[in-house]
């Protein structure tokens, strides 16, 4: 049962949604069914968990925790490897991403550790202590772009705390001084991926090949687009991962300016009200939401910004819109949780 409290983030799945299924049939039907089949899988999740009560998940904070470290371990040891990396397990003829689901399940562990923790520098390092083994197990694999969407979870949650102002600032600043040590931890291939962002044309027919194909796709598009199926990058397969990676320049190319914006105010309608749940909600509610709002800005933020050209390439996929089961899934799962908070808001007024 769909209610007024929840309507504007099942429409906007809805679109977002049709929008991949379209896109991705343009080029390959059958992917578009198993496309299908994941968002349908999605809205069951979805269904299911906006009817739920959400201090039910809270309560299974520290289950989901230890099971997604076990599924984490479970991908290093027996784990498919695709292109240089295990991200992936075989469960029924299907390929488990396990590293997507760890985003909704350390929105609920961090809700529920900043319900009961004090505000002090000592439960900010612990909570970022208690996320290490994650975000350690996520990036073995490698995975970098999973790696930073946690870390801005963990940030999201952290500032919807009661944590003061000063206090988050300072952590800001903290990371922002770390950062420049973080290069050594890169893997050799990440650190190309850098350095082609700032000057691709260095190499463009190796690593600046991507950024470069994705800012002429995104180019050509102009005004109007060149129409669904007719795009020339991605159909000649010019742009790689034109159904992952880069879609949204996919769409830019077919749908041009006008129909990325369409797409980007969806975004933007969709996260706001997001943050509107969580600023109207309760303490825990607003947790949950505001974690789910930052994953996904940081998400959209990131993935378009790679495909413009104007942020490094990191696998970051559009939400809902890239081809992805575990992804689409593990997304549903999330504005389920904030759906949940939006029904017991209603509840708090109306009692």
């Amino acid at each position: 049962m769909i209610s007024r409290q929840t309507l504007p983030i099942t429409l906007c799945s809805v679109l977002l949604l049709s929008i991949s299924i379209l896109v991705i049939y343009s080029s390959s039907p059958s992917l578009a069914f198993g496309q299908l089949i994941f968002a349908l899988i999605g809205a069951l999740f979805y269904f299911f968990i906006s009817l739920a009560n959400h201090d039910a998940f809270l309560k299974l904070s520290i289950p989901l925790y230890i099971m997604i470290i076990a599924l984490l371990l479970f991908v290093l040891i027996l784990g498919i490897e695709t292109r240089g990396s295990i991200r992936w397990i075989p469960i029924g003829g299907l390929n488990i991403q396990p590293s997507e689901f760890a985003k909704p399940i350390l929105i609920i562990y961090l809700a529920n550790f900043w319900l009961k923790a004090a505000p002090t520098w000592l439960n900010v390092l612990k909570s970022g202590l208690l996320l290490l083994p994650v975000l350690f197990l996520i990036f073995k694999q490698p995975d970098l772009g999973t790696t930073l969407t946690i870390s801005a979870v963990w940030f999201g949650v952290l500032f919807a705390s009661r944590v003061s102002l000063k206090k988050v600032l300072m952590v800001v600043l903290i990371i922002v001084f770390l950062i420049p040590a973080s290069w050594f931890t890169l893997q050799d291939y990440q650190r190309l991926r850098i350095t082609s962002f700032l000057s691709p044309e260095t190499d463009p027919l190796g690593v600046g090949y991507n950024l470069i194909q994705s800012r002429v796709a995104v180019g050509s598009g102009q005004l109007f687009g060149r129409g669904l199926g007719y795009g020339t990058q991605s159909r000649l397969q010019f742009l790689p991962e034109y159904r992952t990676d880069f879609i949204f320049a996919t769409i830019a190319e077919e749908f041009g300016f006008l129909g990325s914006m369409l797409l980007l105010l969806i975004y933007i309608f969709l996260i706001g009200y997001c943050l509107k749940i969580s600023s109207s909600s309760n303490y825990d509610g607003s947790l949950l939401a505001s974690g789910v709002a930052v994953m996904l800005l940081f998400q959209t933020t990131v993935n378009i910004g790679m495909n413009l050209g104007i942020l490094p390439i990191t696998g970051i996929t559009l939400p809902l819109i890239s081809y992805g089961g575990s992804s689409l899934i593990s997304t549903m799962i999330s504005l389920g949780l904030v759906a949940s908070v939006a029904r017991s808001r209603r509840k708090d007024f109306l009692g």
